[in-house]
């Protein structure tokens, strides 16, 4: 058992490693293009502010371009496998929401570097359309995933796993999956799988857009939450806004 305490404990090292590589590689190709444009940024420079060599960047990132859509492609299946091992008593809209919240955790953390990449992506429409590809493709996956939750027996189309072909595979680039996808591969999934998946990618989206807006007083998580407490409810029309209400329209306890 010591000899697997180890090795599990070297493992998890290693990784934390890889990640602070990876994240160090995406925030500097990140600081780089706000400040250059993403066109005027080479592997070279990237890999020198991060402090490796070009040939350790291409470890993580298959071409240039990726080092900016792709700043965490492992996290797909992170919140895949999140929702697969929640607890049965969870909703769906529950089981998603947990599973993303601890991911988004970091948004708070990185807010400067996340903020800088909406910029970039404004300035460099190719890279735009190539991250809409992979949220399709993550998006996809996702749907998948809830419909086996819900169905393990259904016809929800083979769960995601990571393995090879889809894009939780957690290889460089696997999931650049093109925007324009034939959409008739996702005929197998069902419209509540789909819808579900497609509101959580939005409900993550204008939690974050709303953050920038009004942080502080807010914090991140509160507002994640916020948004997923409106989905529960139904969209019903909030209350109209009165001293004792915070500034984002929710109600206080009685």
């Amino acid at each position: 058992m010591q000899c697997v305490t180890n090795k599990g404990a070297g493992a998890g090292l290693r990784e934390r490693k890889k990640q602070a590589t990876r994240a160090a590689l995406s925030e500097a190709a990140v600081r780089l293009a706000a400040e250059h444009g993403a066109e005027n940024v080479t592997v070279e420079a990237i890999s020198n502010a991060a402090g490796v060599s070009p040939r350790t960047f291409f470890n993580y990132f298959d071409s240039h371009d990726d080092v900016f859509v792709m700043m965490d492609p492992d996290v797909g299946e992170r919140v895949r496998r999140a929702i697969r091992d929640a607890p049965a008593e969870l909703s769906p809209l529950d089981a998603v929401r947990e599973a993303m919240a601890a991911e988004l955790a970091e948004v708070e953390l990185r807010h400067e570097v996340w903020s800088l990449r909406a910029k970039v992506f404004q300035k460099s429409p190719h890279l735009l359309a190539r991250g809409l590809g992979l949220h399709m493709a993550e998006e996809r996956d996702l749907a998948r995933t809830i419909a086996r939750r819900i169905d393990p027996d259904g016809h929800g189309g083979p769960d995601v796993h990571g393995g090879p072909g889809g894009s939780g595979s957690g290889t460089r680039g696997d999931s650049a999956a093109p925007a324009g996808a034939d959409p008739c591969e996702d005929a197998d999934i069902e419209l509540y799988p789909r819808l579900l998946a497609a509101v959580a990618g939005t409900a993550a989206r204008v939690a974050i857009e709303h953050w920038y807006a009004h942080s502080p007083p807010l914090t991140f998580p509160e507002i994640f939450r916020d948004v997923f407490t409106h989905l529960s409810a139904g969209l019903p029309q909030p209350p109209a806004q009165t001293d004792d209400r915070p500034s984002d329209g929710r109600t206080t306890e009685s």
